[in-house]
């Protein structure tokens, strides 16, 4: 099957040698979204809820592009530099996707691009 490029100018350009997202069939793979605001490229800092907040909009903006929603969500990885905003991501997450919830991932690191404090990289099927 061929790979389709899926792009938006309402979430932040690629910042390295990736795409926004790539469908293949009735399945796209979204790479991760950080805080960061399309339109300025600015990273959000300060408040993780703002943060999170900012992740799930350029992920909403992106599956919007590929004519999907969070609904469409089966598989979300996410990276955290602290498991104490664990809670909060949960609040966040809940506000974004119903359930049934997509199958899940959280892994704590040492560090992710612009000194983020968050990434989310979804799979979505149509």
């Amino acid at each position: 099957m061929a790979k389709e490029i899926i792009a938006t100018d309402h979430a932040p350009k690629a910042i390295g040698t990736y795409s926004q997202a790539i469908k293949v069939g009735q399945t796209l793979y979204a790479s991760g979204q950080i805080p960061l605001n399309p339109q300025t490229m600015e990273m959000l800092s300060g408040d993780f809820e703002a943060e999170v907040t900012q992740v799930f909009e350029n992920l909403k903006a992106v599956l919007a592009a590929a004519d999907m929603d969070f609904s469409h969500v089966v598989k979300a990885t996410v990276f955290l530099i602290d498991f104490a905003h664990y809670p909060i991501l949960n609040e966040v997450m809940a506000r974004h996707v119903a359930a049934p919830y997509p199958a899940r991932s959280t892994i704590q690191v040492a560090g992710l691009p612009r000194g983020a404090r968050v990434e989310i990289e979804v799979i979505a099927q149509a």
